[in-house]
């Protein structure tokens, strides 16, 4: 499994911005679908982003697009999440996660096998 740490969460107006980071501990991050999931309090986790081992393919929830980006630099290890005019209710933990050898995107959870411990978005309104 690859190992993932998740970075830039925090407190932000709504209206605002935040960058995510993941960060993969191995290689294989190179060859791996990567996704963004979120769970807030009293829900499911539920799909947000997920892009192909080349970011050439990517996917989202539909309460995201248009405002989050999905992208990723090989070279680091690593993907972001780029997310705009935040609301109150993409408040939630986020999660990144890996699903090496996965050709093309999924929003499957089923799907990726490799989990971060999660970075918390707050939005206040």
């Amino acid at each position: 499994q690859v190992q993932l740490v998740e970075s830039g969460g925090g407190l932000v107006q709504a209206g605002g911005s935040l960058r995510l980071s993941c960060v993969a501990s191995t290689r294989t991050f190179i060859r791996s679908t990567m996704g963004w999931f979120r769970r807030a309090p009293g829900k499911e986790r539920e799909f947000v982003a997920a892009a192909s081992w080349s970011g050439g393919s990517t996917y989202y929830a539909d309460s995201v697009k248009g405002r989050f980006t999905i992208s990723r630099d090989n070279a680091k290890n690593t993907v972001y999440l780029q997310m705009n005019s935040l609301k109150p209710e993409d408040a939630a933990v986020y999660y990144c996660a890996a699903a090496p050898g996965l050709v093309g995107v999924s929003r499957s959870p089923l799907d990726f096998d490799s989990w971060g411990q999660g970075t918390q978005v707050t939005v206040s309104s």
